[in-house]
């Protein structure tokens, strides 16, 4: 019987679990080589946390692991119901609550080793996480995709961590009442976008006054205003002229969570900074019993 120590919290909704202790040995290299241990030899670990039974496809999983840059407090690969995420804003904030919460941790900007890069997070107090992360930028601007069942579609390409095609005035409303339509067009629109030149793209980000939708890449929505999602659009914005250096943005997801979101020109590249909030809500011990036929959870 394995037993994996976790900590479960939200941030604007969306879940994240850390996984503290009981994890799979990575070595000694970058985040971004652990992550590719990871995925090579215990993604069987990966479906065992997130996936059914004893979670579900809008989790997202943080490994806690060691950084391989000293100035780093810790190191995280964030991974899902299908499989690996370069970054992952809502669950950085989420990670730096949880170390928080645990006494890992005080008040004030820490280095976080990601398999993108480090970025800061400041715990500005007991929920509360201002993240500087990656620069951002826009890949291709006003690109048209035909979409089957839906018509021409308009969007930008852009990166924020993980990879986003961003469609504003969503033919499809972003309110509550259309989740599965908007589900429905969001996965209709990636498929389309991949088809069209853009394989990187798994996310894909929907807008409608005053809110967004992110349909992550398992087909799950993000109950958060997505960190970085809110990243590529900030970069979109800046490129666009509409936001300045400094300025603030509300990005606010279908659940009502908002995040705020400014951009530093740090040289020549576009640094954006999120803030958001998280609460744990769980302190527990995953039990991985061999004898399980679901130990290692229900994979798509």
């Amino acid at each position: 019987m394995k037993r994996v120590h976790v900590i479960d919290s939200h941030t604007g909704g969306e879940p994240t679990r850390v996984v503290i202790a009981g994890g799979p040995d990575l070595g000694s290299g970058t985040v971004a080589e652990k992550l590719l241990v990871f995925r090579r030899d215990f993604d069987a670990f990966r479906s065992a946390v997130v996936n059914e039974p004893r979670g579900n496809d809008a989790i997202v999983g943080a490994l806690l692991c060691e950084p391989s840059d000293p100035s780093c407090t810790a190191g995280v690969v964030f991974f899902n119901n299908v499989g690996y995420l370069n970054m992952c804003g809502h669950g950085t904030i989420g990670l730096m609550v949880t170390l928080g919460y645990l006494g890992r941790l005080n008040p004030g900007s820490h280095r976080i080793e990601t398999p993108v890069g480090v970025v800061t997070a400041t715990l500005l107090d007991g929920n509360t996480v201002s993240i500087t992360n990656v620069p951002s930028y826009r890949k291709a601007k006003a690109v048209v995709i035909d979409v089957p069942g839906y018509g021409l579609v308009t969007g930008d390409v852009a990166w924020g961590g993980n990879w986003f095609f961003l469609v504003e005035d969503s033919p499809v409303r972003v309110e509550p009442a259309n989740l599965d339509a908007l589900g429905g067009f969001a996965w209709a629109v990636r498929r389309s976008i991949n088809a069209s030149g853009f394989p990187e793209v798994d996310h894909v980000e929907l807008f409608s006054d005053p809110r967004n939708f992110v349909l992550c890449p398992g087909k799950a929505y993000d109950r958060s205003p997505c960190g970085t999602g809110t990243s590529a659009k900030l970069a979109c914005l800046y490129a666009d002229g509409k936001l300045r250096e400094g300025e603030t943005w509300l990005q606010e997801s279908i659940t009502g969570s908002v995040f705020e979101g400014r951009v530093s020109i740090i040289n020549g590249e576009i640094v954006p900074s999120i803030t958001g909030t998280a609460f744990v809500n769980a302190d527990a011990q995953l039990l991985l019993d061999p004898n399980d036929p679901f130990c290692w959870g229900i994979r798509r």
